[in-house]
């Protein structure tokens, strides 16, 4: 037996330890502590020590952009403490995010308390997410907790100098946060091979009343709550426990302890998980609170759920020791027992003196690569962009991506790095940021539209992964630099505007050249001489052509050649020669012998120019609702613009009562016709959809960025996307079709087809290019899942809810369009569902560009044509598209 003496000096022992971490901690009191009272004015007392806990809070302002100020009902202050009677709510925006800057490589107790009050005296417990940076972390779901106070813990290792916490709105209600607080531990503690820790509970087994325990009892802030059960035995000491490794456990954890009442008895217990499938750490702090005699011993196996963590585990006297299970352990049933046995040659029952269970946090996504995050930033601080959406990580989650950016992420696993900015139309001055060249990945630039002065500087140059620079309707001066004309030797397009791109071609830009007088004369009577021949030729035409008008193939092109992409009147040479008589739509059709389809507008029927080149004629019909309106509407359209996914106009009839247009022929008809199955059975194949998406996004491409002005067609649909013999697609049915004016156009009335159209649009009337691409969004839903837009038998009746819904179960299978018997590469389905998802988002700005949407699609293209090229697939439909090259231009031209 050990003698009182000798008991008496290990106890002075332990105390001098613990008392020298304790000051050594004490010496750097709260350092590197985070504590923000949030919704706290900054004219208040800020910092300030809250009373309680003796902890230094200070307002939240300036870690956050957005949001407002709340206060709890007054007559729930009493039972909160200080940090937790003001809060900040979110009415505005889905992710609002905090921005604070930690240590990388620490880890951090993090913890946000939320404590509703009836701020906003609704009496209605929101319900929203929170995020750390771009992966979801948990749910807050204040009806969980009768409305008024909770608050969630993670251990988290921050993988940068900055830490995004940020709120996202999941409903209707509005999200809000009361305190924020960070807390940096020792790295040699709470390791895990596995996640992030979520704190589920945290015990010392007592039967104190007291409530939790916090700082400055604790020097790391955990929270601690006493349990003990009816069935266990209380043991302690009045000695001090050495608690000196790099848990340094508060004394109040280890001078009591649970033993089991029955001494020959088990400790057991027993903790039950919110979600079952819930991975699991645990950690047990153990010491010894009892003096043993020599021939006494305490031994005991630690099991987990039936797994050993460890055999013949001992305590040691007054001396803290943590055991944990190595590697996460999922509980069946999501009960995790916790057994502690005596083994047989113990002479005392088991002790268990504190035990903390976390779940973990599986956070899988990348951050946004650093040295991007910090250009971005300086871009927004240059500029002073103020964008709600411009908060948390610029590209990830897709759904949250900054407006104006896209970004590489097809792998979680690999950080994210910006590929393309686009500030048009967003009021900037000065000169182009400087911090643009540290964004090394970009692709694409676009700065039109702005105020923007100073020359183009040289860095745009060196820029080696840039392809596009758009500088249009700004103010620049100087040339363009040498090296950056060099540049577009190798591909790199820049656009300065029509006029200015002539200016700075010949190495001025912004100041327009004055033409010499004489320069001026002669061009004046060279189009003078021009137009007079003109005039000749179109009279002695006129007298040797008879009435009957014969477009040829050569005078079609001819016609194409003349037509300016600006032009929009129909009373011009190349509209009078594509204009026919009713008659001549009579014998081009055989007098309307075969109808291909019909439309809001009329029939389509087959039919023939000269007698051999095949058509399609769209008659308008007496009872149609588009009338002439839409009719010049299209003719106007489609006369100035041409693209090869377009479908050409190649006449139109408007002779008093009858109105119709002539387009070339699409021999496949429409893409619903192919997904539906019935067009001689066959079904598109995967690659073949995607060939499709890509050829009709690249002609949605060009009516919004190569058309001036740009165009917003309005009525994306996949009966208005055509396919030709070689399965190319077309847009077509441009009736609704309209000049966009991204600032200033509201339309009074809203068109488009149900199912398709752009909510956002509906609701505001504001006509914006994003609305197609909404559209786009549904159609690729539809080549993807082959499912209605609309099914009202569905559980989900809309095709974007249903995606939703069956996407929960991340099985592909489920989602993807079981005719094609799994025959696709599941990476390129998957690139394309998360590609329409973001396309269908219902906030415009969170969609991405038409020419975001070609690059996407174009690489799941190359994806899917990569793998059947290495599968050797035989079948001659897909062979024939593997041989086919598609346009890599950056931007759309007209082809």
């Amino acid at each position: 037996m050990a003698s009182p003496r000798g008991i008496l000096l290990v106890a002075l022992i332990a105390a001098f330890a613990v008392i020298h971490f304790v000051q050594a901690d004490h010496f750097h009191d709260q350092e590197g502590f985070i504590s923000l009272d949030c919704g706290l004015s900054p004219s208040e007392t800020s910092p300030y020590t809250e009373p309680q806990t003796g902890l230094r809070f200070s307002s939240d302002s300036n870690f956050i952009q957005s949001g407002k100020i709340g206060r709890i009902q007054k007559s729930l202050e009493e039972e909160y403490l200080t940090q937790h009677i003001t809060l900040r709510y979110f009415p505005d925006g889905i992710r609002n995010c905090y921005n604070l800057t930690v240590k990388k490589g620490t880890n951090y107790l993090i913890r946000a308390r939320n404590v509703y009050g009836n701020y906003d005296g609704l009496s209605s417990y929101p319900k929203f997410d929170l995020y750390l940076g771009p992966n979801f972390w948990v749910t807050i779901n204040m009806a969980k907790y009768a409305g008024n106070g909770t608050w969630e813990e993670i251990f988290h290792t921050p993988r940068s100098n900055s830490l995004d916490l940020c709120l996202v709105k999941t409903g209707t209600s509005t999200p809000f946060i009361s305190a924020i607080e960070l807390r940096p531990l020792p790295n040699n503690s709470y390791i895990t091979t596995s996640g992030s820790l979520k704190t589920f509970n945290r015990f010392y087994f007592s039967t104190s009343k007291e409530d939790h325990q916090r700082y400055p009892n604790d020097v790391y802030d955990r929270m601690w709550k006493p349990y003990f059960a009816s069935w266990w035995k209380q043991i302690s000491t009045s000695f001090t426990v050495n608690t000196s490794d790099s848990f340094l456990l508060p004394q109040f954890t280890v001078t009591t302890a649970a033993t089991p009442a029955n001494t020959s008895a088990p400790l057991n217990h027993a903790i039950y998980l919110e979600f079952p499938t819930c991975k699991v750490f645990m950690y047990l702090h153990l010491s010894e609170v009892q003096a043993l005699r020599a021939n006494e011993s305490r031994e005991f196996d630690i099991l987990l759920s039936g797994e050993s963590v460890y055999d013949f585990y001992s305590p040691k006297y007054l001396q803290s020791n943590t055991v944990g299970n190595p590697s996460p352990i999922i509980c069946e049933d999501g009960i995790c027992n916790l057994e502690l046995s005596k083994s047989s040659k113990s002479t005392h029952p088991p002790l268990l003196n504190a035990l903390e269970i976390f779940t973990v946090a599986e956070l899988p996504q990348s951050e946004t690569d650093e040295n991007d995050v910090v250009a971005i930033k300086k871009i927004k601080a240059t500029y002073g962009l103020s964008r709600i959406s411009w908060q948390g990580d610029p590209c990830v989650p897709r759904a949250f991506l900054w407006d104006g950016l896209y970004c590489s992420d097809s792998n979680t696993s690999i950080p994210p790095r910006i590929t393309s900015l686009n500030l048009s139309s967003s009021g900037l001055t000065g000169t182009i940021a400087p911090g643009i060249q540290n964004l090394t990945h970009l692709e694409k630039l676009d700065l039109s539209n702005n105020n923007l002065t100073g020359a183009i500087p040289e860095f745009l140059a060196h820029m080696k992964s840039l392809l596009l620079i758009n500088l249009s309707k700004n103010n620049m001066n100087g040339s363009i630099p040498q090296a950056l004309r060099d540049r577009e030797k190798d591909g790199l397009r820049i656009f300065v505007g029509e006029d200015e791109m002539n200016q700075c071609s010949s190495g001025s830009c912004g100041t327009k050249k004055k033409f010499p007088t004489m320069i001026i004369a002669v061009a004046a009577s060279a189009l003078v001489v021009i137009a007079v021949i003109l005039v000749l030729i179109f009279v002695f035409r006129k007298k040797k052509e008879p009435s009957h008008v014969e477009a040829t193939p050569s005078s079609k092109i001819v016609s194409r050649a003349i037509v300016t992409p600006t032009s929009i009147s129909p009373i011009s040479i190349e509209t009078k020669n594509r204009k026919f008589t009713y008659l001549e739509v009579m014998e081009m059709t055989n007098n309307f012998q075969r109808a291909l389809g019909e439309g809001g507008f009329g029939i389509v029927y087959h039919g023939y120019l000269n007698g051999s080149e095949q058509v399609a004629i769209k008659v308008l019909s007496e009872s149609s609702s588009q009338g002439y309106k839409h009719f010049k509407a299209e003719v106007e359209l489609l006369l100035r613009v041409h693209h090869v996914n377009l479908v050409s106009l190649v006449g139109y009839c408007d002779e008093r009562d009858h109105l119709a247009l002539i387009y070339e022929y699409m021999s496949n008809g429409d893409l619903k016709y192919h997904l539906s199955g019935k067009h001689s059975g066959s079904v598109l194949s995967w690659s073949t959809r995607l060939r499709v998406a890509v050829d009709a996004a690249l002609g949605l491409e060009y009516l919004h960025i190569g058309c001036r002005p740009s165009m917003v067609h309005r009525d994306v649909k996949s009966t208005n996307i055509l396919l030709d013999e070689r399965f190319m697609a077309k847009i077509a049915d441009f009736g609704l079709s309209r000049s966009c004016q991204l600032e200033s156009h509201v339309s009074t009335v809203v068109a488009g087809t149900p199912g398709y159209l752009d909510p956002e649009y509906y609701r505001t009337g504001r006509l914006a290019e994003m609305s197609d691409v909404y559209s786009f969004g549904i159609v690729l839903l539809e080549m993807i899942t082959n499912q209605s837009v609309i099914d009202q038998n569905r559980e989900k009746s809309h095709i974007t809810e249903w995606v939703a819904f069956a996407l929960n179960r991340g099985d592909i299978t489920k989602i993807m369009d079981p005719d094609l018997y799994g025959d696709y590469n599941s990476r390129s389905v998957w690139r394309a569902l998360e590609l329409a998802m973001l396309c269908a988002c219902p906030s415009s700005e969170k969609r991405p560009s038409m020419s975001q949407v070609v690059s996407e699609l174009k690489e799941c293209l190359i994806s899917e044509n990569t793998v059947r090229r290495k599968n050797q697939d035989t079948d001659s439909q897909s062979s024939f598209e593997l041989s086919m090259s598609f346009d890599t231009k950056a931007v759309p031209s007209a082809r």
